[in-house]
């Protein structure tokens, strides 16, 4: 099949953009592989202390003949989907020895949760969590000790974070290795109705509680189609797990033997034979295509907005947001996973899952299938089952869908467009997720009512003052200001108010991420209020106009007025809970658009 036009075009606009840092980043990776410290220029007593840790492996290691596999782990057991991760090092050890290499624990990340932080003062750490990850995989990778790396981590900026810090050693091969997500509890549409009751006092703590810990029961990612989850899509995408391997429940034999097959992969794949698979070079313009196709053909997270550039820019890759309107327009809806359809992650995996999605996207063209990937040839393997035949591991064609109501042909879409849009006017650029969006609600057009945290919004609900059309504007929640939380506390109130027959949006510098569904929500707006963004010009009362249909953010006011107002007064900077700590992040931070990061603004991003 022919490369659709429109792939094609943007592909080639990507190309030519990045050239220069595109080119400068695989010369550094060609310097570091040349010339760079690796085991046989250390020093005797460098090695010595290297090797000091392990018995099992001391004498493979000196004899120097094999692979040793750095293992970087985001494990901590107060995360769900990170807590499998618990006995994988000792495994890993014993699989990479039937593959002749060893394995040690390079180090560990920061692993924090946005479901716990969700609308504390922790969130307010949650998006520098991602390059503190990176810089993190960076110290456990620098030790010269490492031959090819295997990246433990699931979650919202955990693989990112690792993604971003493996990168910068792109001479090494690298597999990213899944857990995969919870078995299914209640059904997720039941959990957010429960939130709507609690919001209009119509349900007790009590019962909410008892309905959150149903829905969050167990080892794995949650169930939604969240940030989590749109990572392990977007991994798959580019290839850069073991084919299949995203949506594998834990404690499975399957799931084992991904793993098991991931630690031989990696073994094979290293610069001392005859297939080198340098992850640099893996995740090349193509794959980063590849990723945002598929979060535009799946309805996934719209953090991704923030975090594909960055990791892109991490390879000398420069993708915008027009690249995602762009395929967005040609892109076709083809799955529907909660928030933007009933099933959970578990169905969607069911159902075909990626595997039928990326053969249905490569089938019609939707995809770069010549890409270079951690396993198999080239992208066309991604597109098959894992399954196990006699307790070997074996990929098998997906067949049709095992139900058109989550996964459907990509000749007979959900949508024929992808489910996000780039907004732009007097209030800034924004991005709209519009896969879960009714489409009589693709439009909001009414009165602004103006925030400066989540909590006013929340008071205001409370006291009626919200029942009516409104567009509810929550500024200073960008970057700099406050590191960009998640604002997720806002999604029942404003569900009540949409479901009491209101038309109402909301419009925020801050972040609404994948699990934003029904309600239309601006968010990222650049640039932020703190510093001069056009938030800050806003007052109650203003007409705002959110129109993802003709792509617009409009303050409908007089334009000799709107240049003649001045911007409000920023809120001082919280204190506590470590957030001042990352002050210099906040002051440094570039715009969403361009990652949202201070240490990408330093590398001249």
């Amino acid at each position: 099949m022919t490369l659709h036009a429109a792939v094609s075009a943007v592909t080639d606009r990507i190309i030519e953009r990045s050239r220069p840092t595109r080119d400068a980043y695989l010369a550094l990776i060609r310097h570091e592989r040349d010339n760079s410290v690796h085991r046989p220029m250390l020093g005797c007593a460098n090695l010595a202390h290297g090797y000091a840790g392990t018995d099992e492996d001391r004498d493979a290691m000196k004899a120097g003949g094999g692979m040793n596999i750095g293992i970087v782990t985001a494990y901590n057991d107060m995360l769900s989907a990170h807590a499998p991760y618990y006995r994988y090092p000792e495994q890993m050890k014993i699989w990479a020895r039937e593959a002749g290499a060893t394995a040690q624990v390079a180090g560990g990340v920061p692993a924090m949760c946005d479901g716990v932080t969700q609308g504390y003062p922790g969130m307010d750490l949650s998006l520098f969590s991602r390059d503190t990850i990176a810089m993190s995989t960076a110290i456990a990778l620098s030790h010269g000790m490492f031959e090819g790396a295997a990246l433990l981590g699931i979650c919202d900026k955990i693989v990112p974070g690792l993604l971003m810090g493996a990168l910068r050693f792109g001479h090494l091969p690298m597999i990213l290795i899944p857990a995969g997500p919870m078995r299914s509890g209640i059904a997720n549409k039941v959990k957010a109705q429960v939130r709507e009751l609690y919001a209009e006092g119509k349900a007790t703590r009590e019962q909410l509680l008892e309905s959150e810990i149903a829905a969050y029961h167990g080892k794995g990612t949650c169930t939604f189609y969240g940030t989590a989850n749109s990572n392990q899509m977007m991994m798959e995408m580019m290839g850069l797990h073991m084919p299949g391997a995203a949506f594998v429940n834990p404690g499975t034999k399957l799931r084992q033997e991904l793993t098991r097959g991931a630690v031989h992969q990696l073994a094979k794949i290293g610069w001392a034979g005859e297939d080198y698979r340098p992850l640099g070079e893996c995740v090349d313009e193509k794959a980063i295509v590849n990723a945002a196709i598929g979060l535009l053909a799946t309805g996934g997270s719209t953090n991704h907005l923030i975090h594909l550039p960055a990791i892109a820019a991490c390879a000398g890759i420069v993708i915008d947001w027009d690249d995602f309107d762009r395929l967005s327009r040609s892109i076709p809806l083809i799955a529907r996973v909660y928030p933007n359809g009933s099933a959970d992650v578990n169905g969607f995996e069911d159902a075909g899952g990626m595997p039928y999605v990326i053969r249905e996207l490569l089938d019609a063209g939707l995809l770069h299938r010549d890409i270079k990937t951690v396993a198999g040839h080239d992208l066309t393997d991604y597109g098959k089952t894992a399954t196990l035949n006699s307790d070997t591991l074996s990929w098998v064609d997906p067949g049709a869908s095992k139900d058109d109501t989550i996964v459907r042909p990509a000749i007979d879409p959900f949508s024929a467009e992808g489910g996000f849009r780039i907004l732009a006017g007097n209030l800034g650029r924004a991005c709209i997720k519009v896969s879960a969006v009714d489409r009589d609600r693709w439009t909001i057009e009414a009165p602004a009512r103006v925030f400066s945290t989540q909590q006013e919004v929340q008071d205001a609900f409370k006291a009626g003052e919200l029942d009516r059309d409104v567009v509810v504007v929550v500024r200073f929640q960008g970057p700099r200001a406050n590191g960009m939380p998640e604002l997720h506390k806002l999604t029942p109130p404003l569900g009540v108010l949409q479901n009491r027959g209101f038309r109402v949006a909301l419009v925020t510098d801050g972040r609404m991420s994948g699990a934003s569904g029904k309600v239309p929500c601006a968010i990222h707006s650049s640039p932020e209020a703190l510093g001069g963004g056009p938030l800050g010009k806003v007052r109650d009362g203003d007409i705002i106009r959110v129109c993802a249909q003709e792509g617009e953010l409009i303050a409908l006011v007089d334009p000799a007025e709107w240049e003649a107002r001045e911007h409000c007064i920023a809120p001082p900077p919280a204190m506590g809970t470590g957030r001042e700590l990352f002050a210099m992040m906040r002051d440094r931070a570039n715009e969403a658009e361009r990652g949202a990061s201070a240490m990408l603004a330093a590398m001249g991003w």
